[in-house]
């Protein structure tokens, strides 16, 4: 291995968690260099693109984007390592090795197992294989789905001149946000919400709204195509509109199949 420092990115919504991992990374890899620490997934997102790690520590269960989806966009361009608290029956989808994990509490004993595993595949240049990181991408997921117990919102509220509008969240064609203000489009018109789109993200059924950019989420119902860009974006064309909604490159996997 280069004399490089090896850089990692530690993602879990609970902060004393996080710190808890980086303080038992630094005793089992003291040379590796934790270049950033996230709250979400999609600040994970944002914050790989930013820096680019060679590891990825990744808490399965956060709010909004999850573990799995943040996993999704980061995909083959690091090592991944899931933090989860699954039960053991749960942790046949890493049996193939594509990516390790590491249960919580978090042991010293399997974190340097952990540290070896990921030393030799950065010596060895392996990068997790596409077809076998998939599967353990699409069964944790399903996992997940199954574990939910609350709703998915049905409504959001919005002032609209001097009334208070009712928009059914299944009508919805986009959100967008700025600093301040959310905007709700619908079919009916548009209204400006004070709720950031980060919140709504969490609330949103992910198999029907899909978050393409930092400010923006797409009914992707209301997709009509997707065309590419240049340095790995890609715009969003909706049926029967004008509008064109960017896609950053790290949500441009949603459409890789598109």
């Amino acid at each position: 291995m280069s004399n490089t420092p090896v850089t990692a990115l530690v993602a879990d919504d609970e902060p004393l968690l996080r710190e808890s991992l980086i303080l038992a990374l630094k005793r089992a890899w003291p040379e590796l260099v934790v270049v950033a620490q996230a709250r979400n997934g999609r600040e994970a997102l944002e914050l790989f693109e930013e820096h680019q790690p060679q590891i990825v520590f990744l808490d399965v269960h956060m709010p909004g984007l999850n573990g799995i989806e943040a996993a999704k966009g980061i995909a083959r361009r690091a090592q991944l390592v899931f933090v989860t608290a699954f039960e053991q029956y749960a942790l046949a989808a890493f049996d193939e090795g594509a990516v390790d994990y590491l249960v919580k509490p978090v042991e010293e004993r399997r974190l340097i197992d952990t540290v070896q595993r990921l030393k030799q595949r950065l010596e060895a240049g392996v990068v997790p294989a596409g077809e076998a990181l998939d599967a353990v991408l699409a069964q944790l997921s399903g996992h997940l789905q199954q574990q939910r117990s609350e709703p998915w919102l049905q409504w959001i509220k919005a002032s609209v001149g001097a009334a208070l509008k009712l928009i059914p969240v299944d009508q919805l064609i986009y959100l967008r946000s700025d600093e301040k203000y959310t905007l709700v489009v619908w079919p009916e018109g548009e209204a400006l919400i004070r709720t950031p789109i980060r919140e709504l993200a969490d609330q949103l059924d992910p198999q029907i709204f899909a978050q393409v950019h930092r400010s923006v989420i797409v009914n992707l119902r209301e997709v009509s195509h997707i065309t590419r860009g240049a340095n790995e974006t890609a715009d969003v064309h909706l049926r029967g509109r004008t509008e064109v909604l960017p896609v950053s490159r790290a949500y441009l996997h949603l459409f890789r199949q598109m």
